[in-house]
């Protein structure tokens, strides 16, 4: 098995690609037989799995280290040149959709292809393409802003992802210090934050007038996809949180404040820690949890067990915070290699562990779907994938005692809160980015007036008045999606209220309820969200009911559990 570090690179050939997909597109439409057309889509299948994985490679080892130059260099072309092969795919894909033999490809290869090939056309034209290119580069711009920040803190230079462990501090005046110097660096660098967000929605505006849309909103929910709900469904999940699960968020928020014995509402530095004794914290170095982590998938399930040997000898994860690093973590795929890749950024918290569960369980999801033909149904939709990471998180509960030690029921108790708070927190986004959307016009100040005023919606345990930055209404602008993938948020939400449901199942019997997961998750993206839920047999989170099914069931297990253990 090859590992990424020998993984060789090249820069795909813009024009030689563009005259593959022009040459195949002709084949295709001249194919008199279902025999020729199938033959030619495969071709490009191969071409597509290729130019993936270059593009994938240099996206990798730029985030790993963005002072790299070459990568930097590399990262910046393949951004400007992936519009511009749009028009080359967008042809093949209109050729795909008019083509004689569509009934015997649905037959073959499903009909979520073709589902998802008409929004992708619906969302394009070659008259978007600079601006693409205009997106794509900002969408740089602001990754690598955020990558370079360098926060003097307590003597020494910390970069965001560093910080995180001081802003979880068990010593008030640490934790509020940290998130003081936090904030400082987002407000010193705000008003260019500001100007690339302005951008941003100017372009995808100008998208999607180009386009016949009225505003950004329908253009966005094309982009990501949505093919089997639109925004009047996000409206009424929308609803049902402030409805079903504000309320019981407000509940654990309170307690929290009563177990830390500080004011309610909560200041932001007193809501990132939950216990007075500290948070849960992985036992050992990264490389224990990496450890911990083959053994968790070993005992799990025979498939689980061959994943992880896959990613941990092939390299296929790099999981350390270090300078010049991009936040965040992905999972993401390498398709000549028929391998995920898990990209993250450990810093000492609970949510190393995390990562050890909710990327991988993104991978392990890929890794099943590899053979799959054709790679478009390889992953399901967004909100579906998050439903792999996000379930995976609540199957490793009866193994936090490898990960977390004497510390795992502190683990568990607060990574169940953690899902019910997150929910409001991620719907809020999802409503921040429609107001923006709504009203392109609108200047920073009155887009931070929204977030100010969402905040007392969604998360009315909050304190808007003590930490500059996160009080003023700018806390948003350190959430990569709202700049680099508008409309994703609310995907983890609806997803998490599906994870719940499995959580809810592992509670009365595990195995049955890997066995569902297991079967949801071997249809990838062979089905629709609602499709794949109702598979699974589970509730779709549109309906009146699922939620308040959820939250009523998590507040019964929080209100059990043996406060003695969570100090």
């Amino acid at each position: 098995m090859i590992k990424f570090s020998q993984m060789p690179y090249a820069r795909p050939d813009l024009d030689k690609t563009k005259a593959f997909y022009a040459e195949e597109t002709e084949c295709f439409r001249n194919a008199k037989t279902f025999e020729e057309a199938d033959e030619a889509f495969l071709k490009v299948q191969e071409e597509e799995k290729h130019y993936s994985t270059m593009a994938t490679i240099a996206q990798i080892r730029h985030d790993i280290d963005s002072t790299d130059a070459f990568y930097d260099e590399e990262a910046r072309e393949l951004a400007k040149a992936r519009p511009m092969l749009r028009e080359s795919t967008h042809a093949w894909e209109q050729a795909l959709l008019a083509n004689p033999f569509r009934k015997d490809f649905e037959k073959k290869y499903g009909e979520v292809m073709f589902l998802n090939l008409e929004l992708e056309a619906r969302s394009f034209s070659p008259e978007i393409v600079p601006d693409m290119q205009e997106e794509s580069l900002l969408c740089i711009e602001y990754s690598n802003l955020l990558a370079s920040a360098q926060i003097e803190f307590e003597g020494s230079t910390y970069t965001l992802a560093q910080m995180t462990p001081f802003k979880q501090s068990k010593d008030d005046a640490q934790r509020r210090s940290a998130w003081i110097a936090e904030g400082a660096w987002y407000t010193a660098n705000g008003e260019k934050l500001d100007e690339i967000y302005d951008k941003l929605v100017a372009i995808r505006t100008r998208m999607a007038k180009k386009l016949g849309f009225d505003n950004y909103i329908p253009l966005g929910y094309l982009r990501m996809q949505r093919n089997c709900y639109d925004q009047k469904d996000v409206e009424a999940f929308r609803a049902s949180v402030r409805e079903n699960l504000v309320p019981v968020a407000e509940e654990v928020c309170k307690k929290q404040a009563e177990r830390l014995g500080v004011q309610y509402p909560l200041s932001f530095a007193d809501e990132a820690l939950f216990y007075r004794s500290g948070n849960a914290r992985p036992v050992g170095t990264a490389d224990d949890i990496l450890a911990n982590g083959r053994k968790f998938y070993h005992e799990l399930s025979p498939e689980t067990a061959e994943f992880i040997d896959v990613m941990l000898d092939g390299e296929l994860m790099d999981v350390v915070a270090k300078k010049g690093k991009v936040g965040g973590g992905y999972c993401t795929s390498l398709p000549d290699y028929k391998v995920p890749f898990i990209f993250s950024n450990f810093n000492g918290t609970q949510g190393d562990v995390e990562v050890i569960t909710h990327e991988a369980g993104h991978a392990f999801a890929g890794y099943m779907a590899r053979n799959i033909v054709p790679t478009e149904c390889q992953w399901p939709s967004l909100e579906s994938c998050e439903i792999h990471s996000m379930s995976m998180e609540f199957f490793a509960w009866p193994w936090a005692g490898d990960f977390f030690g004497d510390q795992q029921d502190k683990f568990r108790y607060k990574h169940l809160s953690a899902a019910l708070t997150f929910i409001p927190y991620g719907t809020m986004v999802d409503h921040f980015q429609h107001e923006v959307y709504a009203h392109p016009e609108y200047t920073p100040e009155q887009r931070h007036n929204i977030w100010r005023e969402l905040l007392k919606v969604y998360m009315p345990w909050m304190r808007r008045d003590d930490i500059p930055f996160y009080g003023d209404g700018k806390g948003w602008q350190r959430q990569h999606h709202i700049y680099e993938s508008p409309f994703y948020y609310i995907d983890y939400c609806l997803a998490q209220s599906v994870a719940l449901q499995f959580w809810a199942l592992t509670q009365e019997d595990h195995a049955a309820a890997w066995k569902r997961y297991m079967d949801l998750v071997k249809l990838a993206g062979t089905r629709t969200f609602r499709q794949l839920t109702d598979a699974a047999g589970l509730e779709t989170p549109f309906g009146p009911e699922a939620l308040r099914k959820v939250a009523a069931k998590a507040k019964e297990w929080l209100e059990g559990f043996d406060a003695g253990k969570l100090q």
